[in-house]
């Protein structure tokens, strides 16, 4: 049975409570809780089957999943996930950011891996539910969030070359600080020619562990070159810059009617980064021009050279926005923008913040607020 095709809605949630970590010790992680070091203290588990659809819909405290060593999952890379992030709103309150295009944007995953969609509604009602039930755990430091991290693995049990026939879904999170600092330096870049991380066709626009997993030996030689990431070229030519470890790429340039935002049109090759969306709105929004189109890597230097490209900055879950300072490869590195953060990036990074936190109108309709009673439901 093809297990794409039974959206059934799962039951309403059973509840479990957990035995909460003690308000000194969650103050104590809040304080310094780096990232994806730390988990807060419940997740939530809807599994799904061929003849039955979604069902079992819980939340549980945090614990180890116990699985067979046949699990497909093992097997075959049947795995998807998302990444977003909650923010403190004062009074007891939560905002999670652009939840339902998460959820969209997981179901493309899901289908493009043969697994069976979860209605939007769920998802979403699955973000809620741990926020209740964690909500503590929101930190109220600009610039430190809550990280959810929703996944799905094919959990039959059997060793067939074929789509599993039950999956699972889970959901945890925790408290985090910004990917890279809170005012971010710039990174230096490797551009990897050894190495490619997708072509159209394949699984370079969703979000599937394997695609991750085959890019560290590049990200092993980016670290060896005293880079921070690799800057990915296309398939074909290795001539187009991609993305940035995986990150979205933006350039900025001078142009007659101010500064213009160019970033690399989605190939079917390179994630739709929901990051990369808001700041093409926002950019807008502020009156940047803003362009959709290839650029090669010599494009690259020779717009930085020229002083035609002012800055570079790459655009993520993790990471919000972070400047790009230098590029590297095995012939050639140049500087970007002086090495320094530019005034537009900032800017940018600034009016994005400024909306997660509710320091400004949320005009996009972009955050969902979650009433919460800061972890007592």
């Amino acid at each position: 049975m093809t297990p794409t095709t039974t959206p059934t809605t799962p039951p309403e949630f059973a509840w479990d409570r957990a035995e909460p970590t003690s308000p000194e010790r969650r103050a104590e992680l809040l304080g310094t809780p780096g990232f994806g070091a730390i988990y807060s203290d419940h997740m939530v588990t809807i599994r799904w089957q061929a003849e039955r659809g979604w069902h079992d819909a819980r939340v549980q405290p945090l614990a180890a999943l116990s699985l067979h060593p046949a699990t497909m999952a093992f097997h075959y890379g049947q795995t998807v996930f998302e990444g977003m992030k909650a923010f403190w709103r004062p009074g007891g309150r939560r905002a999670l950011f652009r939840a339902a295009d998460h959820a969209r944007r997981f179901n493309r995953s899901a289908r493009r891996m043969a697994m069976p969609p979860l209605p939007e509604e769920d998802f979403v009602a699955a973000l809620d539910a741990l926020l209740l039930a964690d909500g503590a755990w929101v930190p109220p430091a600009r610039g430190h969030s809550f990280y959810l991290r929703p996944f799905m693995i094919a959990s039959e049990t059997h060793l067939s070359n074929r789509p599993a026939e039950e999956y699972l879904f889970a959901l945890i999170g925790g408290p985090v600080r910004p990917a890279f600092a809170a005012e971010p330096k710039p990174v230096r870049l490797w551009a990897a020619t050894d190495y490619i991380r997708a072509a159209a066709g394949g699984t370079g626009e969703i979000k599937c562990g394997g695609n991750y997993g085959g890019a560290y030996l590049a990200q092993r030689q980016a670290t060896a070159n005293g880079c921070d990431q690799v800057v990915w070229l296309d398939a074909r030519e290795r001539r187009y810059v991609e993305e940035a470890g995986g990150m979205n790429l933006f350039f900025v340039e001078a142009a007659p009617g101010g500064p213009r935002l160019v970033t690399p049109a989605l190939s079917g090759a390179l994630l739709a980064g929901i990051t990369r969306d808001s700041i093409l709105r926002l950019a807008g929004r502020l009156g940047y021009q803003v362009t959709e189109q290839p650029v090669t890597l010599d494009e690259w230097e020779a717009g930085c050279r020229e002083g035609r490209i002012t800055e570079a900055f790459a655009t993520g879950t993790a990471v919000a926005i972070v400047p790009v300072g230098h590029v590297v490869s095995t012939e050639r590195e140049w500087t970007v923008g002086g090495g320094k953060a530019g005034p537009v990036m900032s800017r940018l990074r600034e009016a994005l913040l400024d909306i997660q936190y509710g320091a400004a109108p949320d005009e996009f309709g972009w955050m969902r607020v979650v009433a919460t009673e800061a972890g007592d439901r």
